[in-house]
């Protein structure tokens, strides 16, 4: 048994005060004169006896409930027979940063309790002691630090918009183990533990010099309000109309006794609010109207009131107005009504229809669509390798025909790709590429009844390796409906069936592949990134010196990021340099500045936390522990968290009420002793 607060122990020379009183005070007698000496000498006897056992009981008394009252002050509590952490050992602590963090337990945050409980173990560990520090930003250092350094850089830890998994956490705890030598260490696991998260199951070496401590920090009763997403209703923002954009909020725990307020501010100008209600499943989603005059990048921002977790409580979007994406639809024969009125959806599409045969710039154009085509000709094909060695994007809707060959002799020109039969059989699309970039642009998660579309004809396909084809849509067999193939900087998409047969044109994802096969060759109008995330920007940029490097700036801030060419321009990767959230610009030499929005991820908005006996359950082995962070700063383990201290004072009551009782028994009673 150990004490949290020792100290008190030295209360326990209060335990002669009692005893001191009984010695001097207690042996004094009343004399009571009888008039009959043998009535005297019964008398005295029996009552000297009697109360010698009385005054034994009344001093045991006493003596417990000062102990047991000295032991309640000092806090007792069990350990296990986990040894303390070598001298020397190396000791790495993972201190959760995430956003959950940040909520309030009383006055205080998890994160700061969480480093007060780290600072009291680093000031409890040996001198010579090693430490390693991980979070979930880049490591402090990737050498171990004496217990000076690691306070300061623990100190250093604020709140961060990145949430790793646990995966990720422990691949990046075993490479600092790795560059250690594969040494043994002792890990301190700081954190709420959340299940989008924290692994269910153990991740960890299983070797014996790996010993897991589990720290959880847990909020007394979690809630939060939080905005869970928002989007623009159209893809593209109009000036001088109306525009609406789509909120989605959710609560998490208790309703406040007020409704939020959702408010929305566009380039710091309050545009329109509301009062939010949540449903019966927690949930909330308004539309909100707003109308911009300026052109170019607007940044927007929703924000709504929520005290217990602030870092969730916005999020940002910025939009490009008076945008045009040029479309050119060359048709070998009449229009085709739904891809007229596909280009008619948005007022951002600038389309030109003409006729397949007389030639045409093609270098004004985001996107070249060639409609109901029947046979490529070699000119048709040289002009269309050469956008796409250009960067720009190429789609090809063929039409039905039995003369196959007349397809496939530009189609292998292109790119390797050939027809090889007509299948009239009618097919349902069973499968939808989720690495496929236009279909990333439609779902953040694809949904599970999704209803793909159906032919009742297409084209087998096959291609080259060097075309790089990626099966978009395709059916349960594996042939595709709708592919993508980058054999050079731009991309050629074809679906494999014509526009008339099936539903394709008439599903739900023919007006979005349209447009984001339009914007592929140029940067997005719309960015509500997510710290995080390593999906890149695309600018249409090239690198070909250092002057066309792209820079991400921010007020004095100026950073270059990671970027590599893609298609027409850059990939740019911003994941590992900002994860703040805010509005940033993104500036090449001699272009336009592109404006992006980064949001923190709302994963740890949900407030969903491992039941602990589940996890110490399910993370069961001779080298995990479970202990409650403060309970040790020498590194053993506390066996349960039971207040043993409540058990103390509770019997200290007790004994104080016998004591009462047994001298409410001495009340009228007369002590007789000898003259």
């Amino acid at each position: 048994m150990s004490f949290v607060y020792p100290l008190f122990l030295l209360a326990g020379v209060s335990l002669s005060i009692p005893i001191l009183i009984h010695l001097f005070n207690l042996r004094r007698y009343k004399t009571i004169f009888f008039p009959h000496t043998r009535f005297l000498k019964d008398i005295q006897l029996h009552s000297r006896k009697q109360s010698q056992i009385r005054y034994k009981w009344l001093l045991a008394l006493r003596l417990l409930f000062l102990t047991l009252l000295i032991l309640a002050f000092a806090q007792p509590f069990l350990r296990s027979s986990i040894p303390a952490a070598a001298p020397g050992k190396l000791q790495l602590m993972y201190l959760d940063n995430s956003g959950s963090m940040s909520l309030k337990k009383g006055t205080r945050t998890l994160l700061d309790i969480a480093r007060d409980a780290l600072r009291q173990q680093l000031k409890a560990a040996a001198p010579d002691t090693r430490f390693l520090l991980a979070t979930n930003d880049k490591p402090v250092s990737y050498q171990p630090m004496s217990r000076e350094k690691m306070l300061e850089a623990v100190e250093a830890v604020n709140p961060s918009a990145v949430s790793k998994s646990g995966e990720q956490i422990f691949a990046e705890i075993s490479s600092l183990l790795e560059a250690q030598g594969g040494e043994s260490a002792d890990i301190y696991y700081y954190s709420d533990f959340q299940k989008n998260s924290f692994p269910s199951r153990p991740d960890l070496p299983t070797t014996g010099s790996i010993r897991f401590h589990g720290m959880p920090v847990r909020p007394a009763s979690p809630a939060n309000i939080f905005i869970d997403t928002a989007f623009l209703a159209t893809p593209v923002l109009q000036p001088g109309q109306d525009n609406r954009i789509i909120v989605k909020t959710k609560l998490v725990g208790a309703a406040p006794k007020e409704s939020p307020v959702l408010q929305l501010s566009v380039n710091g100008q309050t545009k329109s609010a509301t009062s939010v209600a949540f449903d019966d499943a927690q949930e909330q989603v308004d539309t909100l109207s707003f109308r911009v005059n300026e052109t170019g990048w607007q940044k927007i921002l929703l924000t709504i009131n929520d005290a217990a977790v602030r870092f969730d409580d916005s999020f940002r979007i910025t939009a490009r107005s008076a945008t045009n994406l040029s479309v050119l639809v060359l048709n070998e024969g009449s229009v085709n009504p739904y891809l007229q009125a596909a280009l008619r959806s948005y007022n951002g599409f600038l389309s030109t229809q003409l006729p397949l045969g007389p030639v045409v710039d093609w270098k004004p154009y985001n996107l070249v669509i060639i409609n109901g085509i029947t046979r490529l000709t070699a000119k048709l094909s040289e002009q269309i390798l050469q956008a796409l060695d250009q960067g720009q994007s190429v789609c090809i809707f063929p039409g039905k025909t039995d003369n196959i060959g007349a397809l496939n002799e530009g189609l292998g020109t292109i790119a390797g790709i050939r027809f090889e039969k007509r299948d009239t059989s009618v097919q349902t699309a069973t499968n939808l590429q989720q690495g496929s970039e236009l279909v990333r642009e439609i779902f953040e998660r694809i949904p599970d009844n999704v209803q793909l579309p159906t032919a009742s004809w297409h084209y087998s396909t096959s291609a080259a390796l060097a075309a790089n084809q990626q099966s978009v849509l395709s059916f349960r067999n594996g042939e595709a409906l709708f592919a993508q193939f980058t054999p050079s900087r731009g991309k050629l998409y074809l679906l494999t069936t014509d526009l008339m047969s099936g539903n394709f044109a008439g599903s739900y994802f023919f007006v979005p592949f349209i447009y984001g096969m339009t914007t592929q060759s140029r940067s997005s109008d719309v960015f509500a990134l997510t710290a995080g995330n390593l999906r890149p920007v695309f600018l249409p940029v090239s690198n070909d010196g250092e002057r066309n490097m792209v820079h991400i700036t921010k007020g004095p801030m100026d950073m270059i990021p990671p970027q590599r060419p893609s298609g027409a321009g850059l990939n740019v990767y911003l994941a590992g340099m900002i994860s703040e959230p805010g509005f940033y610009n993104l500036v090449s030499t001699g272009r336009d500045t592109v404006a992006v929005a980064l949001n923190p991820n709302r994963a740890e908005s949900y407030l969903a936390l491992w039941d602990l006996e589940t996890l110490k359950q399910n993370w069961k082995a001779p080298y995990i522990y479970w202990q409650k962070p403060g309970d040790d700063a020498a590194g053993e383990q506390a066996v349960s968290s039971f207040p043993l201290w409540k058990v103390c004072a509770i019997l200290a009551l007790f004994m104080l009420a016998a004591e009462t009782f047994l001298l409410a028994g001495n009340f009228g009673k007369k002590t007789v002793a000898p003259r």
